[in-house]
């Protein structure tokens, strides 16, 4: 090679070879310094701000990375020797909406981003030493200038240093493939060559001169972004900070559309509330495929749900309770929304069905489903999997808190939830659950812990997919419903006790019996927690027993707080069934139902149907030696008990509690001069009641 061809150096970002690693070297003799790059990174001036420092000029013409829609509205001048004033404008605004959405994301570290950026604008709002020269040759006479050439069509990386007048060199450039940026000075793998001879710098000068003659100077953009439109802005007062807060807690009412098209049934009012119920639960269903409708009692959950589905395009199902199962059939014809609606006693129908055939999954009383070591839950978390969910209960907790974690896995991945700050359910609820380890119910202690905990899953999870009202809310926010349509609720004087008593033999009935029942062993409803067979039990299975149990257990003596005529009814009928299942047993054939449903035999307050409940749905033929020898003995000594209740309870003519009843009815003013609504458990209760009022 001649010494009249180029001297070249290559940099690749090699360790000791990087481009940041020359620059520090060369710009401690440079005078002037101009960087032409298609990207600016702001990460790259905290590498260089003290290397630039002593350099008089330097000057930064930058690209615009642009959308289709920006370049074209660019580029309709492009045509033109100056841009206009029009494209100007819109390189100006492209640059900063660039340089601020690279600022919020940038992966260099805040201290870092910080000190560079700070630099780099004191060097743009100081003058350079020679200021009456460079604003002679066409500079701003600033240490720092940075313009935008507004197009996309730029891609070169050239860096151009030009040394005093008295050095021996003319200068540098350097070109290759590294952006002004960290990545292109330090860590990615690039490669640059470095020019040294006049010639190469001054020909680079020149492309450079004409690209900077047709930019606009964005100096004052850079300014105003990073200090009045970023996170580094340290002009913000108070007063704005509470905006911004308040803005992020009512971000999502702030962006909710402002209404929706509903069809109201006639003699149905449009109400504000219901609106902006049906308006909230659009976006959290839309967000978290789910959402709690929740609203307290009385505000109408269902026509709520009415007319959100009226909104949705898909296909739909109602899961609800049997005895309303009518009702919801004849509200949701009434809104005009087409939809299948099964009882949540018959989820196996469902699945028979297909469940793929359903996109939205509405649930009413969704808290029966707080169990999850239930067959029913079993079944309908197939059924809600991959769907969007409605979860209309006015009562989502009732017992713990897993009674909410079992309802948000019917819409929410466990250990992949969408709602904000809590990617995992599952160790969120794990946490909470610790803190009332070692607490008994009764200890102030746990009153505390709960009330702590409840608020937290409130503040955290819920209020991101519930929505829920009080009526207190309604008349304090919804005035309109109230004062326009005549809306009110019926005020509600605090409950007065009627007080009756057993005494003398019925007391000392009730005594022997309570004491009785605590003795019983409910063999006759968990028989498969017996069994040692060959036959194969899962624990859901014996879960399944256990359910059954604890529901029968409570049963009579919700039946002996209900009535006595309750209470007489369902001891008949379990002797009746121990005797059947007593002298099955010992036949040597056994049949077992593992598929019976809690939520049934609740809802149907129907011992007769109860008790094929326990009988039929798939019933499994066992042998009686495969159980344990115990059984029997169990099963007699419930029996046995029964029988002893029974005979206990033939004597017993006077009901005290209905008879104080209707005393009361008959000289308290108010009950005997308006009409009664009497609530009752039991519905042969209320056949009892029925018969001896009238």
């Amino acid at each position: 090679m001649s010494s009249q061809e180029t001297d070249l150096t290559f940099f690749t970002n090699d360790e000791n070879q990087t481009l940041l690693d020359r620059f520090k070297a060369t710009l401690a003799d440079t005078r002037l310094f101009d960087v032409l790059v298609g990207y600016f990174r702001s990460s790259g001036f905290y590498q260089l701000y003290d290397s630039i420092e002593p350099v008089s000029k330097t000057r930064i013409l930058v690209g615009l990375g642009l959308d289709d829609e920006a370049y074209h509205a660019v580029n309709t001048y492009q045509q033109q020797v100056v841009l206009d004033f029009e494209s100007h404008k819109t390189a100006r605004k492209q640059f900063q909406e660039t340089l601020i959405h690279e600022i919020e994301n940038s992966s260099e570290s805040d201290q870092k981003l910080e000190i560079g950026l700070k630099k780099f604008i004191e060097f743009l709002q100081h003058d350079c030493p020679d200021t009456e020269e460079d604003r002679e040759q066409g500079g701003n006479g600033k240490k720092l200038e940075i313009r935008a050439f507004p197009s996309r069509n730029i891609h070169a990386k050239v860096y151009i240093g030009r040394f005093a007048p008295e050095d021996r060199d003319f200068g540098f450039v350097i070109t290759g493939s590294s952006n002004f940026s960290y990545s292109g000075l330090v860590a990615n793998r690039e490669f640059n060559v470095e020019l040294r001879q006049r010639r190469d710098v001054e020909f680079a000068l020149n492309q450079f001169e004409e690209l900077w003659r047709q930019s606009v100077d964005i100096s004052h953009e850079f300014v105003d972004a990073v200090q009045n439109k970023t996170w580094l802005n340290d002009t913000i007062t108070p007063y704005e900070l509470y905006l911004k807060l308040i803005y992020e807690y009512m971000q999502e009412d702030i962006n909710l559309q402002d209404q929706v098209e509903v069809f109201l049934p006639e003699g149905f009012m449009p109400l504000q509330y219901q609106q902006q119920a049906v308006i909230q639960a659009l976006k959290k269903l839309e967000e978290h495929n789910g959402v709690f409708l929740s609203d307290v009692v009385g505000l109408g959950k269902t026509f709520i749900a009415a007319q959100l589905l009226q909104q949705l395009k898909g296909r739909i199902l109602v899961i609800c309770p049997p005895v309303i199962k009518g009702y919801w059939e004849e509200s949701l014809h009434d809104f005009r929304v087409p939809a299948r609606v099964e009882s949540l006693g018959k989820l196996d129908h469902v699945i028979r069905f297909g469940i793929d055939r359903f996109d939205y999954v509405v649930v009413d009383e969704a808290h029966r489903f707080r169990n999850e070591a239930t067959r029913a839950y079993a079944d309908l978390l197939d059924i809600c999997r991959g769907k969007k969910v409605i979860l209309v209960t006015a009562t989502p907790l009732n017992n713990t808190i897993d009674d909410i974690y079992a309802q948000l896995k019917l819409f929410q991945a466990p250990k992949n939830s969408t709602i904000p700050g809590i990617p995992n359910l599952e160790r969120f609820f794990q946490r909470l659950r610790k803190r009332f380890k070692g607490l008994d119910r009764a200890d102030p202690a746990y009153k505390a812990v709960i009330k702590e905990v409840s608020r937290e899953i409130r503040e955290r999870i819920l209020k991101h997919v519930m929505v829920r009202r009080t009526r207190t809310d309604v008349l304090t926010y919804f005035k309109s419903d109230t004062e326009s349509q005549g809306l009110f609720f019926p005020e509600v004087e605090e409950p007065r006790k009627i007080v009756y008593t057993f005494e003398g033999e019925l007391e000392d009935v009730f005594n022997q019996t309570i004491h009785r029942l605590h003795g019983f062993r409910y063999a006759r409803y968990i028989p498969l927690l017996y069994y040692v067979g060959s036959k194969q039990l899962s624990e859901f299975e014996r879960q399944q027993q256990r359910n059954v149990g604890g529901f029968m257990k409570g049963i009579l003596i919700k039946r002996l707080e209900s009535s006595f005529f309750a209470f007489r009814q369902s001891i008949h009928r379990f002797i009746q069934s121990y005797e059947q299942f007593i002298a099955m047993f010992e036949s040597g054939t056994v049949y077992i139902s593992k598929d019976i449903d809690v939520y049934d035999l609740l809802d149907n307050d129907d011992f007769e149907t109860l008790g094929k409940l326990v009988e039929e749905e798939k019933a499994q033929k066992y042998a009686a030696g495969d159980f344990k020898k115990e059984v029997l003995d169990d099963l007699r000594h419930d029996l046995e008990t029964l029988r002893e209740v029974d005979q206990l309870w033939k004597g017993v003519e006077r009901d005290p509690k209905i008879e104080t009843f209707i005393e009361q009815l008959k000289a308290d003013e108010m009950l005997s001069s308006r009409q009664l609504i009497i609530f009752t458990e039991s519905r042969e209760t209320g056949d009892y009641l029925f018969d001896h009022l009238n």
